[in-house]
């Protein structure tokens, strides 16, 4: 008899926002995408409930294959992405593009300008996808230090690099899609 993974997927993902009961699978989602830094599952939980208009999963035949965080940063016109995860069955889709693009452009995001993300030198797939994002905009990207080992972590995480993307306008984003 064939497992849930050996069955065909069939269809586009479907993005949508996320809810609390996706809480518990999106937490697995994000343990199975090293190096994403495992959050509590309550806290998953609570972002897809409280910040949910910011925040995305990618379904596809029931499962969550895709999940993004993120949230607007107070007193800036900013849409802050805390974490991507893309299920390794999924990748090679253009997954966290699509889901990244959703979410700029949802009625809650229309005042940012910017999309903030932080990245560890070292994450390689994370530093492709949002420089593969911002040509495809036509955003600029800049990065700098931002949350550093010895005064922010103790010397127990390498230093996160803050990433800001121009977001262009409406218009010029609907030309760029």
């Amino acid at each position: 008899m064939p497992t849930h993974s050996d069955i065909p997927r069939t269809g586009a993902p479907r993005l949508r926002k996320p809810n609390a009961t996706d809480g518990a699978a999106i937490w697995e989602l994000v343990k199975d995408c090293k190096p994403l830094d495992e959050n509590s599952m309550y806290c998953n939980l609570v972002q897809a409930d409280h910040f949910r208009d910011t925040c995305i999963v990618a379904q596809l035949d029931g499962d969550i294959i895709g999940w993004i965080s993120g949230h607007m940063i107070p007193d800036q016109n900013a849409l802050f992405v805390w974490q991507v995860a893309v299920s390794a069955k999924a990748r090679g889709m253009g997954l966290g593009k699509k889901m990244l693009l959703d979410l700029i452009e949802r009625d809650v995001c229309d005042g940012a300008t910017h999309l903030k993300t932080t990245i560890t030198r070292d994450n390689a797939a994370s530093w492709a996808l949002f420089r593969g994002f911002a040509r495809h905009i036509g955003g600029e990207l800049t990065d700098e230090p931002h949350f550093t080992r010895d005064v922010h972590f103790e010397g127990r995480h390498d230093t996160e690099h803050m990433v800001s993307i121009t977001i262009p306008s409406a218009r010029d984003l609907k030309r760029a899609a």
